[in-house]
């Protein structure tokens, strides 16, 4: 039986839950991610409840208010190190039989962008803090601007959103005529870097890192905004919108989201022996104590 701290925080990621699809294939096909409805199975329905808030209040409103909440930065100020320790208070239940600390997953998933890429230690950062925007559930966020797929608000919903017939019924933007086209606000081409996206960590961490003027590559900054904007890198959703650069962006996506999608297991790397290679990196390109 799981025993938990009084101030600890459960989290379901539903991007995590029931992957992959087959682009991400190195799984049994029965692992593949199953959005089908099913009300009397009570983690299918949780998720189903989870993407159902989120689609009926991600508006382009909410995206504007809650961007003007966050990136203030004022939040809290923390090291990378403080910050990847804190994560270890969120439960995630997306793997019930896998009771692992968040920190685990973050120091597997950096392992293998490491292995794979030993020249690129920025990648290797990357996949370290990638789910540090995760923060904001222990400062009042619902867990439906948290985590879950992301997508562009301000223009029609890209048909491969999960859920997307039903999910976003009662949402407002969907009956104005300003945000329901296919451009909606944009222009075409204009660009993934250029789309006003929906609220969650992804978001909220890539403009952590700007903010707090990383040396990261941008690669590697978008590769952290957009992880979770799966209707766009798998589901070929926003086609019209993308821009020639946005080639790069997605390679590098694709190729993150294997370590991010295939390290939880019970291979538990020996952290304190990694610290000292990881901080290394962190002094280089994220030093210091960041403003969240």
């Amino acid at each position: 039986m799981r025993i938990l701290a009084e101030n600890h925080v459960h989290l379901l990621d539903p991007s995590e839950l029931m992957r992959p699809e087959p682009t991400f294939a190195d799984k049994n096909p029965s692992k593949f991610r199953d959005y089908s409805v099913d009300t009397t199975h009570p983690l299918k329905e949780r998720v189903r409840q989870t993407y159902r808030q989120m689609h009926l209040n991600q508006t382009v409103d909410f995206v504007k208010g809650r961007r003007e909440h966050w990136l203030k930065f004022n939040t809290i100020k923390m090291t990378v190190r403080e910050a990847l320790e804190k994560l270890n208070d969120l439960v995630d239940e997306s793997d019930p039989d896998l009771d692992l600390p968040n920190i685990i997953h973050a120091f597997q998933a950096a392992e293998r962008a490491r292995a794979e890429f030993p020249e690129h230690d920025w990648l290797h950062l990357t996949a370290l803090i990638h789910d540090l925007g995760k923060i904001m559930a222990f400062y009042g966020e619902p867990q439906w601007a948290v985590v879950g797929d992301t997508f562009a608000v301000g223009c029609r919903w890209g048909d491969s959103i999960v859920y997307r017939d039903e999910s976003f019924e009662g949402n407002p933007d969907g009956d104005n005529p300003a945000y329901n086209t296919e451009l909606g606000i944009y222009q075409p081409n204009c660009g993934v870097d250029n789309l006003l996206m929906s609220w969650g960590h992804d978001e909220y961490m890539y403009s952590v890192l700007k903010h707090n003027k990383t040396k990261l590559p941008h690669v590697a900054c978008n590769i952290i905004r957009f992880h979770s904007f799966y209707p766009w890198h798998n589901g070929g959703d926003y086609k019209h919108l993308e821009a020639p650069q946005d080639a790069e962006t997605k390679k590098w996506v694709l190729i993150f989201n294997r370590y991010d999608l295939y390290t939880k297991s019970e291979v538990v790397p020996d952290i304190e022996a990694l610290w000292p290679y990881y901080q290394t990196l962190i002094d280089k390109y994220l030093p210091g104590v960041l403003e969240f």
